[in-house]
């Protein structure tokens, strides 16, 4: 039996960072939806970008339609984040059960490439599947080399 305790504390240290950043966004793209939903603050907004004359008004109305749109990617990084904390909990169940750690391995690759590519709860998920492929279990002991050569059948006599 491989003793999988670096990969657990890896995996279980990504899976709560991940959940902070999961929510952490999920928030984010909660009160930016709300605020681009709502018409007066748009147009309070608006006004003071143009009061400030930095962008005319066909620039305004292009940025203004940006931010509109700009939830939906938000919410699209939710639900792809989201789907890299799942992965993360099924990769650490079968790291749990060391059933099959190569699986596991691929799953945290999986998790932290969705969970955000050079993040710090993917680069431990890259660390833990590292050890995953890395760690090999004991070889179990064969025969002596006495035993060996007693087995063997001389064909030459």
């Amino acid at each position: 039996m491989i003793n999988r305790t670096a990969e657990r504390i890896l995996g279980i240290i990504s899976l709560i960072l991940l959940t902070l950043s999961v929510v952490g966004t999920a928030l984010i793209a909660f009160f930016w939806n709300m605020a681009s939903t709502d018409p007066t603050f748009m147009e309070e907004f608006r006004m003071e970008i143009v009061n400030e004359g930095v962008l005319n008004t066909d620039e305004v109305d292009m940025f203004m339609s940006f931010m509109g749109s700009f939830s939906t990617v938000i919410w699209v990084l939710v639900a792809v984040a989201f789907i890299g904390l799942v992965l993360n909990i099924i990769g650490l169940v079968k790291v749990w059960n060391n059933k099959s750690p190569k699986t596991a391995g691929i799953l945290f690759i999986i998790a932290g490439l969705l969970g955000g590519i050079l993040s710090l709860p993917s680069i431990l998920l890259y660390i833990a599947a590292i050890l995953c492929f890395t760690k090999k279990p004991p070889m179990a002991p064969g025969p002596s080399s006495d035993e060996y050569v007693s087995t063997q059948s001389n064909w030459m006599s």
